[in-house]
């Protein structure tokens, strides 16, 4: 991260770890990994309500992870910036590995 960024720019980026912050947002972008899907399809997907996935979508949406595409009746999402799949996979391996320590130190 550069040094001596301005505080706007520091709550942009906060901003956008608050949207990782809740589980079915992963889960989200776990599922918009393969392609574009519609909001019916993500409602299936997670097994929750409509007006949950919208809500969440909004989210991802506003914070720049996803783009949306509307098509006659349906709503198309997608990931809009890639590289999000590189900060989880970073986290992801950093859990691995702790995890392994621990096991390692259990036995």
């Amino acid at each position: 991260m550069a040094k001596n960024l301005p505080p706007q720019t520091i709550e942009l980026i906060a901003e956008r770890f608050r949207a990782l912050g809740e589980p079915v947002r992963l889960q989200i972008l776990m599922a918009l990994r393969e392609g574009e899907r519609t909001v019916s399809d993500l409602v299936e997907l997670q097994g929750t309500s409509q007006a949950n996935i919208s809500k969440h979508l909004q989210v991802l949406t506003a914070s720049g992870f996803l783009k949306r595409r509307k098509q006659g009746l349906n709503v198309f999402y997608a990931i809009s910036d890639k590289e999000i799949f590189n900060m989880c996979e970073a986290v992801c391996g950093n859990i691995r590995k702790q995890a392994e320590a621990r096991a390692k130190l259990l036995g």
